[in-house]
């Protein structure tokens, strides 16, 4: 019988199924549910940096308008008493380590370092198992370089480790000039693991209201090939775990992921379309896969098509169809 235990962040997984942040996950029915199902950890839906920034500017003003007005008296105002957005997702995250028994994660969706890096031990103490930090700053603005683009990634790390001793995963985009030498560098501080790749929002808009609309909300199964790709390459040459993310919609798929050196993989998509239940199909076609080539552990072939493992390294350099399409 195959075990398929696995470690990410130093936590031990009963199996490499991460359910992903989603709208999946802000309900505890729904976590325990994916709990049942055989998930190994669960990400808990994001809570927004624009949230815990809006609601302490309108914590100070209201301090300020009642008199309050020295900053040692932050001391004794009481958060948690409070109705809002922030004590509200702490209060869930212990309810979520109330009712569960797996590893549970918390999530921020960032973009700056500033205002809000306190919040992180707050959810530190609510006893859950990691944070995860959803980070990605568009590079859109033609005054700024690459290095002040890089810059926020890396004061995030260094400021959240800074605080907390819970072990912090960052989840990035692949945006990036020199994504390897970025993903190395970002390995190297304090953070236990990297998420590859955050799935962000897209814009479309309607040709004859001329309205804007989201592009694809949900990923395809076609979608792993870039997130393959990149666990593949970076697989033994990062200083952290990797989680792989997008397109993981199948057993298929987490076998490939784990083949190409993720310690995890997170899914999202697939259960969106096929139910909680797909939690449970996508480990049993795992578990199938190892027993019938024979593994009884995942360490016997996570990362054996990494590109630095596998036969053909070349296969992961290439990004022209020449060689497939030459005859057409």
């Amino acid at each position: 019988m195959a075990n398929l235990s696995t470690t990410y962040m130093g936590l031990n997984l009963r199996n490499p199924l991460i359910v992903a942040s989603s709208g999946l996950t802000e309900n505890i029915d729904d976590i325990v549910e994916f709990e049942a199902r055989g998930a190994g950890a669960v990400v808990i839906k994001s809570i927004f940096e624009e949230e815990i920034i809006a609601k302490a500017h309108d914590n100070l003003n209201k301090m300020q308008a009642s008199g309050f007005i020295y900053p040692e008296t932050m001391e004794y105002f009481d958060y948690d008493s409070m109705e809002d957005p922030i004590s509200n997702y702490l209060d869930f995250l212990r309810k979520v380590k109330r009712e569960t028994s797996i590893p549970i994660f918390a999530s921020i969706n960032c973009v700056t370092s500033e205002g809000w890096i306190d919040f992180a031990k707050r959810i530190e103490d609510t006893g859950v198992d990691g944070l995860e930090l959803n980070v990605f700053s568009l590079p859109s603005d033609p005054d700024r370089s690459a290095e002040e683009n890089e810059r926020i990634y890396f004061e995030i790390a260094e400021r959240v480790t800074s605080v907390v001793k819970l072990p912090v995963a960052m989840k990035v985009g692949y945006f990036n000039g020199a994504l390897a030498n970025f993903l190395v560098r970002l390995s190297s501080t304090p953070i236990k693991a990297l998420v590859l790749f955050n799935r962000f929002y897209n814009p479309d808009f309607d040709v004859n209201t001329l309205e804007f609309t989201p592009a694809s909300v949900f990923s395809t199964p076609s979608e792993i090939s870039t997130s393959l790709r990149w666990v593949a390459i970076m697989s033994g040459r990062v200083s952290c775990d990797i989680a792989a993310s997008t397109g993981v919609h199948d057993g298929n798929a987490m076998v490939k992921q784990i083949l190409a050196g993720a310690n995890a993989v997170q899914a999202c998509s697939t259960f969106y379309r096929n139910g909680k239940e797909q939690a449970s199909f996508i480990i049993r076609q795992f578990e199938e896969w190892m027993n019938s080539n024979g593994y009884k552990t995942i360490d016997e072939f996570r990362g054996k098509m990494s590109q630095k493992k596998t036969y053909n390294p070349a296969a992961f350099e290439r990004v022209q169809f020449m060689k497939y399409f030459h005859d057409l």
